[in-house]
């Protein structure tokens, strides 16, 4: 048996058993020690409930301490953790459940109202421990799956409508991603990470929590993301931020509407932007509002969140995501059509590469190939010093009067105006073309038009990039990452759309 997650746990517990392992929006702070204890009350709960190993659990969860206790708790008992927001709507939850079959839920009653809703809905019980209250139920008859050996997580990912898509990560994908992670940010015991990011994606999940864990950090666990939380605990001696770029934007507008142009933190002294591609302007604007560097960085679900970063001083005008990380393998396919020299999709090769994707060895075989190259589905190019540049998703790619239309390129045009807080661009199909659509936030009140920003793209992009229309919100539909979901724009705009 290959080494587990949890040994991250017990070599710090075994080093530092009394060093800040933990803390949460509900007051939870627990040392190591504290934590290991949580994890083992955990995993007795789940043996007397019948769960052993192979079998599924799901966290039905928002970030709080009981849920990473409810994460080592389920590994120390050889299952496999399905970690699920619990914002998920009861539909997709039990696309999940019906998928996985997992043995029992639990529920993060304690800090989720959504959680609550859930337990209420599938006739949960609460339950305590060391690892403080949480709800039960139990689900399917425990049935180990040969396919499922050696797997620590099942992650679901986002947006999946339909047949449910689950990504099988090992442990040592999990243990390569907090490794990897912890290595890229130098992190040490002294360190301090905010983590809003949910624990039920692989952002929060592996660069995050494992990677604290890995290297003796401390995390301050938020179960839901808002500016004005991030804004306060900034100032509370964190000094490592890994965000989406939706997250900083919204931050920054928080701070400009209480008139403040810098952050001013004594302590913050990493800040990282992934999930969406970064443009000069927003990187400037970033690096001087937060006084240090933005390090942009590349990862997908199927990639235990990395496949590239950078490593940048404060204002180099690099945007790409940076070389390959240590032990990772990236290569362009130019058979695939990419538009323009040295272009293609994305290949990636390593340790950080998904098992498979869960009961579907046809949508495996689609993306891994037998030499472990797998398709990203992402469409970039490698520069002459070796650094990887994402021009966009591929099935995002937009087809105009016969010209390729990359969205980021018409979003960073549109962030570049002091008024607009992000943006997302797709492409709707019409009369045998495709036309540029722009959905923009903005904040309450201001009084910026539509027609302003189709002027003020123009003088930025040629003419067939421009967005035939440009649509005006306080607010973009997101998943819980803070990342847009642009998947659900045209159903949440239709009615201003010509």
């Amino acid at each position: 048996m290959s080494a587990r997650v949890q040994n991250f746990l017990r070599a710090q517990v075994a080093a530092r058993p009394q060093a800040p392992a933990i803390s949460d929006s509900i007051g939870t702070s627990w040392t190591y020690a504290e934590l290991n204890h949580a994890a083992h009350s955990g995993a007795a709960l789940l043996r007397d409930a019948g769960v052993g190993a192979g079998d599924r659990v799901l966290l039905l969860i928002e970030n709080c301490a009981a849920a990473v206790a409810m994460l080592f708790a389920v590994w120390d008992v050889g299952a496999v953790v399905i970690p699920v927001n619990a914002r998920q709507s009861a539909g997709e939850v039990d696309r999940i459940i019906a998928h996985a079959r997992p043995t029992l839920a639990l529920m993060s009653t304690a800090v989720s109202a959504n959680a609550r809703a859930h337990a209420t809905r599938l006739a949960a019980a609460p339950v305590q421990g060391a690892f403080g209250e949480m709800h039960l139920v139990r689900l399917h008859p425990g049935a180990p799956d040969a396919e499922l050996v050696d797997v620590a997580v099942l992650l679901y990912t986002t947006g999946t409508t339909g047949d449910p898509k689950g990504v099988m990560l090992t442990h040592a994908n999990m243990r390569f991603g907090g490794m990897a992670s912890a290595h890229l940010r130098e992190m040490t015991p002294e360190d301090r990470i905010y983590g809003v990011l949910p624990i039920t994606h692989v952002f929060g999940l592996a660069s995050v929590v494992t990677a604290c864990c890995y290297a003796g950090a401390s995390v301050r666990m938020e179960a839901r993301f808002t500016a004005e939380g991030l804004y306060h605990a900034l100032g509370e001696g964190i000094t490592l931020l890994s965000a989406v770029p939706q997250m900083h934007a919204l931050l920054m507008q928080f701070a400009k509407e209480k008139g403040l142009t810098a952050l001013g933190s004594d302590t913050l002294r990493y800040v990282s932007s992934g999930a969406a591609p970064l443009d000069p302007a927003w990187k400037r604007k970033a690096e001087a509002f937060y006084g240090v560097a933005i390090q942009n960085g590349y990862g997908m679900t199927e990639t235990t969140a990395g496949i590239c970063a950078t490593r940048n001083p404060v204002g180099l005008t690099d945007v790409s995501v940076g070389p390959a990380l240590p032990g990772v393998e990236v290569r362009i396919d130019q058979d695939v059509p990419g538009g323009g020299e040295g272009c293609g999709e994305v290949l990636t090769r390593g340790a950080h590469v998904m098992k498979g994707y869960y009961r579907n060895p046809e949508q495996t075989a689609q993306v891994l190939d037998a030499q472990g190259w797998m398709r990203t589905g992402d469409i970039g190019r490698m520069d002459e010093e070796g650094l990887l540049h994402i021009l966009g998703r591929s099935k995002e790619l937009i087809i105009h009067g016969g010209f390729n239309v990359y969205p980021p390129e018409v979003e960073a045009a549109l962030n570049d105006h002091p008024a607009v807080i992000q943006s997302a661009v797709i492409g709707r199909m019409v009369a045998g073309d495709e036309e540029v659509l722009a959905f923009v936030q903005i904040a309450e009140g201001d009084p910026i038009t539509a027609e302003a920003l189709r002027e003020f793209v123009a003088r930025r992009l040629t003419g067939y990039k421009r967005p035939k229309q440009v649509v005006l919100a306080t607010k973009l539909p997101a998943a819980p990452t803070g990342k847009i979901l642009k998947h659900k724009l045209l159903a949440a705009f239709a009615d201003q759309l010509s």
